[in-house]
């Protein structure tokens, strides 16, 4: 009996008939698939047999593995490519919905990067060299230092999301301003009086005060010295009772270095342009750059967070309030991803005084400047 191959052209899947059966075989890879695949179990490629219709989207839900990049389809099996941040994913095959969920992605966004934006070093001059000879004392100080170093690497930053709420308990200036001078008036008055006047007020106090003459006002001998020193301290010249309460609340997605060999270059007030990021794609990134691996984990990144941001709390707060007499900062700590960041390290000597300049090579703004 004739049993002829057959061959469907369309894929360049080959099925062999043996005893009345048909082995498929995945025209990419090769792998030997089940009789009904409609995909390859290793590299998710259709063979076009058994097509599914497709349907209306559906609301089965798919949490994503630690580690992994892409997704099959509950439904036929196709692989399902993430995009950043989204969270209902329709299957270019059969038409499926999938629903994530609020965590559906949470593992994979745990590693983003930015892209590369300042590519070249004369861009990184262009950046650098206004920075340098900024000021009268500085004129032409980055022509006047010696380049020892100039490498562009992408380094890991852990990016902890921090909200922080700070109490702060400060005198009210404009309260004591107000009551200083009403203060004086009065005292002006109580002066004025012992010296029999108030054209000779001045004169007249001054002398009960260096002289310790008698005063001539009756009203002030009952007083006496003492009793205008205590008189002038209720009246609130002591600066009792003059305080504001502040709230300064502020959230950050705050960057903490995941690398313990660069813990100098730690940003203090910086945070990196999120809005742009994407998934990590090593295929994606240039390959002359170096790519540095993290060695800080992640509760360590979520404490340093939480210090470094109370510190910066504090910071604001004294720039912003003066004679502050109390400040208490609570913080939470929320969601943690791994970003990875293009870096320029520009390293001179100036009289041999070292400068180093950190350089967001996607924003192409200074994280840190030390020496200068």
């Amino acid at each position: 009996m004739y049993n002829p191959q057959i061959f469907l052209s369309s894929q360049d899947i080959a099925n062999i008939s043996v005893q009345g059966a048909f082995r498929v075989y995945c025209h990419k890879c090769g792998t030997q698939l089940p009789d009904d695949a409609a995909f390859c179990v290793k590299c998710g490629t259709s063979t076009g047999i058994n097509a599914p219709t497709p349907t209306s989207a559906t609301s089965d839900s798919v949490v994503a593995p630690s580690g992994v990049t892409s997704l099959k389809c509950p439904s036929c099996g196709a692989p399902i490519s993430p995009k950043f941040g989204e969270m209902v994913i329709t299957c270019e095959y059969c038409g499926n919905g999938v629903t994530l969920g609020n965590q559906g992605w949470t593992n994979i966004q745990k590693q983003t990067m930015l892209t590369l934006k300042v590519a070249t070093v004369d861009q990184v001059n262009s950046i650098i060299t206004p920075m340098m000879d900024r000021r009268l004392l500085h004129r032409h100080l980055h022509e006047d230092s010696t380049q020892e170093e100039m490498s562009l690497t992408y380094v890991p930053y852990w990016i902890v999301s921090v909200s922080a709420r700070t109490t702060i308990i400060a005198a009210d200036e404009t309260a004591q301003i107000a009551q200083a001078a009403s203060t004086a008036v009065l005292m002006g008055v109580i002066f004025g009086g012992m010296g029999g006047g108030f054209g000779r007020g001045s004169f007249g106090g001054r002398r009960i005060f260096e002289r310790g003459l008698k005063p001539s006002n009756p009203f002030s001998s009952l007083l006496g010295l003492k009793g205008i020193r205590i008189m002038a301290i209720g009246m609130g010249m002591g600066g009792a009772g003059m305080k504001k309460t502040e709230q300064m609340d502020l959230n950050y997605n705050f960057p903490v270095i995941a690398l313990k060999g660069l813990t100098d270059y730690q940003p203090r007030d910086y945070q990196f342009d999120l809005e742009g990021r994407e998934l990590f794609d090593i295929a994606k990134l240039p390959k002359d750059v170096k790519i540095l691996n993290g060695d800080v984990s992640e509760e360590v990144a979520k404490s340093q967070a939480k210090t470094l941001v109370d510190q910066l709390q504090s910071q604001k707060a004294h720039e912003q309030y003066h004679m502050i007499q109390s400040i208490q900062t609570d913080s939470d700590v929320g969601d943690v991803e791994l970003l990875h960041a293009p870096i320029w390290f520009a390293k001179y000597d100036h009289k041999g005084n070292k400068i180093v300049l950190v350089i967001d090579a996607n924003s192409g703004r200074v994280i840190n400047s030390l020496g200068l």
